[in-house]
């Protein structure tokens, strides 16, 4: 796998984007449920930081919002008439079928799917398999779509094997790749593959919120890509406790390094033993962040671990890319400030303004799926997805022209709000070169 780089593909915030406090668990989604939301500002925050990542020399990779309001899901529930008419009888028998049905939530790229590089796959293929999202219900509508836009990136079967999600079933709820991380030496060698799980599908849960991720469906993934050098680690049961939702809330890794929180594992020795012993070629260096210096409240808040931890051409430590909410916060910022300090792997810490997609839960790393590539496949992606200085102007510029710049809770019931998306997204198919028919409402 000569070559090897990691890419970083991120969901385009979508038309819709609002805070309806879908997503028990996630303790800023709940808390900012009802406020109005900026799609706009929403938009070129996200494009923004793709940018960054782009001009500091990393493939960058924009995937597509999904069609929302959902109308034929809506149909499903058997809601009847034209489509502004199906809208309206949501909102008033089925509210919280309609707002799922609104959500903009496929922004989150990293829940987007679990990927095994084509270094770590039994038949050398990268392999990608979209997340059910089967917690929630607005998330669950998303894996059909998500599909559709992977094999858009990663259209050559030679090379990608875009798989179809697990069964939507309790037993088999994942997450995607906010519970995974990848460490090795280098991105082209054969790596750790770290697959994080909050609770066994065939044993009692009793937390205050949802342990979304299953062991059995972190197992099925792994077994499905032929991946070599799988780690099975539980989540922390009191850190699911005090809202972390995904193990990337605590959690980041790059190359031969694990940044996390002193309650990331509910087995910490044995976790680093297993990634000791499944590590081929280097020694895994842990980054441990205690509770004293850092309270999981603050983490979860600053979103720290949040960050993304990227390796970028020509330097020799990572570079940890924060949301704003870490500099703001001084224990975080402490800490922040220390790793570069100090001469351990982490070298840089840069800030990216993301407080729109913050507001729901989401930081730098929830917005992007990684996808290591080697020279021949990343040339055999769809350069028309590629975030170029010419494409992100473009999207700035149709996100300047489609998209609300306020958007309150009352105003999703807006029936204008489905041509309005519908017409911002079939601008956007043009753009991506995704073709006529990518959209459900254009295959109508």
């Amino acid at each position: 796998m000569t070559g090897a780089i990691e890419a970083n593909a991120d969901g385009l915030i979508g038309p819709t984007h609002s805070y309806a406090g879908l997503s028990p668990g996630n303790l800023a989604a709940m808390g900012n449920a009802g406020n109005a939301s900026n799609p706009r500002a929403a938009v070129l925050q996200g494009l923004d930081k793709m940018k960054r990542l782009a001009d500091l020399g990393l493939p960058q990779f924009v995937l597509p919002p999904h069609e929302r309001p959902d109308i034929g899901f809506l149909r499903t529930l058997g809601f009847t008439g034209s489509d502004a008419r199906v809208l309206e009888q949501a909102w008033k028998d089925a509210p919280a079928f309609a707002a799922a049905a609104l959500s903009a939530s496929p922004m989150w790229a990293a829940n987007a799917a679990t990927v095994t590089p084509s270094a770590d796959a039994a038949d050398g293929r990268v392999h990608f398999t979209p997340a059910n999202l089967h917690t929630n219900l607005h998330r669950s509508l998303e894996h059909a779509q998500t599909k559709r836009a992977l094999e858009a990136l990663f259209p050559d079967p030679e090379r990608f094997a875009v798989h179809d999600a697990l069964p939507a079933v309790a037993h088999l709820s994942d997450e995607g790749a906010a519970n995974h991380v990848r460490l090795c030496a280098e991105h082209g060698a054969a790596g750790v593959n770290l697959l994080v799980w909050g609770r066994d599908a065939f044993e009692a849960w009793d937390g205050p919120y949802p342990a979304r991720q299953t062991r059995q469906a972190s197992e099925a993934v792994a077994r499905r890509h032929g991946a070599s050098g799988a780690v099975l680690a539980q989540q922390s049961r009191a850190a699911i406790a005090g809202g972390t939702f995904h193990n990337d809330v605590v959690c980041v890794g790059a190359l031969d390094t694990l940044f996390h929180h002193a309650l990331a594992f509910e087995d910490m020795a044995g976790t680093h033993a297993a990634i000791r012993a499944a590590a081929t070629g280097f020694e895994p260096v842990f980054v441990e962040v205690s509770s004293a210096d850092l309270p999981l409240a603050d983490a979860i808040s600053s979103y720290l671990f949040n960050s993304m931890l990227v390796s970028l051409p020509g330097e020799d430590r990572l570079t940890l890319i924060c949301p704003t909410e870490t500099r703001d916060n001084a224990r975080a910022h402490t800490v922040a400030q220390g790793l570069v300090a100090s001469n351990g792997p982490i070298g840089r810490v840069e800030y990216v303004d993301v407080r729109q997609s913050m507001r729901n839960g989401g930081g730098p790393a929830c917005l992007r799926l990684r996808v290591v590539l080697n020279e021949a496949e990343l040339a055999a992606t769809n350069p028309a997805m590629r975030l170029t200085e010419d494409l992100h102007e473009r999207l700035a510029a149709w996100a300047g022209r489609r998209y609300r710049d306020t958007l309150a809770p009352v105003d999703l019931a807006d029936p204008a709000l489905i041509e309005e998306s519908r017409g911002a997204l079939d601008e956007l198919t043009g753009i991506l070169g995704l073709g006529s028919g990518f959209y459900p409402f254009q295959r109508t």
